[in-house]
């Protein structure tokens, strides 16, 4: 058995979710010792796509002509385009007919959670979906000596002051204004948000979020991974008020960094209890009451909790779980 992990629309996704999702999956197979190849002009027996570009939906019609199955990876809604771009919402029916003329290409498809297979479910796709975390390198994603006095050197942050990161990019699903809001009303942490996002992208409400005038707010914009590693290591709070996800990658490495974490409530994360393993926050009053408490050590840390729910999604855990999809997909008819 040998996989192909397209891999043509790779630098055009590398910053985002997907991109992470695609790195994930190379070393996730090679842990689980599976024959794969980023060539698409190899020799393979299953073709495992994770783009829905037209130029990927394309590749799986000439790899099912050429009598290899497919696996599709559903990494899009339209329920997580929403609220992104200019105009998304407008475009989001359009997308919704994309996506499930895409994803029908795949034999079997494959998305991270439970919560975005029932939205799947809902477009009537008439396929298999199964439900494969886009996992976690647990290898890389660790504390090390000095990673405190690096973060706040490197982005200028005033070492008296707690710091609060957060990590997407300039949309609103990703809860930028909610962020920036917070730092008004908390000038006495430091803010810093990571990632970014063509401004002409996006409407007037983010760009003038984006370019708010305050000395305890951050923008590096994109940055390397162990310079992100670095800042959940070296930060003192990771907020993530995303409004929708099909899983959250960057919440999965803010719990294997063992970091304390404050999360929008959303139905997504239904299965990480408050209190317990995370905290979580509805409104912007509460983001900032129990942002307060954390910090100022008015709540217990649930940094162990967390971390067991970052063990569950390991990479080595994963590429077992692919291995075994492929294996019963190439067993079919």
């Amino acid at each position: 058995m040998k996989v192909l992990i397209y891999f043509d629309d790779y630098d055009t996704v590398k910053e985002s979710g997907v991109g992470k999702a695609i790195d994930h999956q190379i070393k996730a197979l090679k842990l689980a010792d599976v024959d794969f190849s980023l060539d698409k002009n190899d020799e393979y027996d299953i073709c495992h796509i994770n783009t829905v570009f037209p130029k990927s939906v394309l590749f799986a019609d000439k790899a099912k002509k050429d009598g290899k199955k497919i696996v599709y990876h559903a990494h899009s809604t339209k329920e997580d385009f929403k609220n992104s771009f200019k105009f998304s919402n407008q475009i989001a029916p359009i997308f919704k007919n994309w996506l499930v003329y895409a994803y029908r290409k795949g034999d079997i498809i494959l998305t991270p959670t439970d919560y975005s297979r029932k939205i799947l479910e809902g477009y009537k796709l008439d396929r298999e979906i199964k439900v494969v975390s886009n996992g976690i390198d647990l290898d890389f994603w660790k504390k090390k000596d000095g990673d405190r006095e690096n973060f706040y050197k490197k982005y200028g942050l005033d070492k008296n002051k707690k710091s609060i990161i957060s990590v997407g990019l300039f949309i609103y699903r990703k809860g930028i204004l909610d962020f920036v809001e917070l730092a008004k009303r908390l000038p006495q942490y430091e803010f810093v948000w990571f990632g970014e996002l063509n401004l002409n992208l996006v409407p007037e409400n983010i760009k003038r979020a984006v370019k708010t005038d305050l000395k305890n707010l951050h923008f590096p914009g994109y940055v390397k991974q162990d310079d992100l590693r670095q800042a959940y290591s070296g930060s003192d709070l990771y907020i993530f008020p995303t409004h929708e996800e099909t899983e959250g990658i960057v919440l999965l490495e803010a719990l294997a960094m063992k970091t304390d974490i404050l999360i929008r409530d959303i139905e997504i994360y239904e299965n990480l209890i408050d209190g317990k393993e995370i905290y979580k926050a509805k409104t912007i009053d509460e983001f900032e009451e129990k942002s307060i408490k954390i910090l100022e050590d008015q709540l217990p840390s649930l940094k162990e909790e967390g971390y067991k729910k970052a063990e569950e999604k390991s990479l080595k855990k994963i590429g077992i779980r692919l291995k075994e999809i492929y294996e019963d997909l190439l067993e079919r008819e």
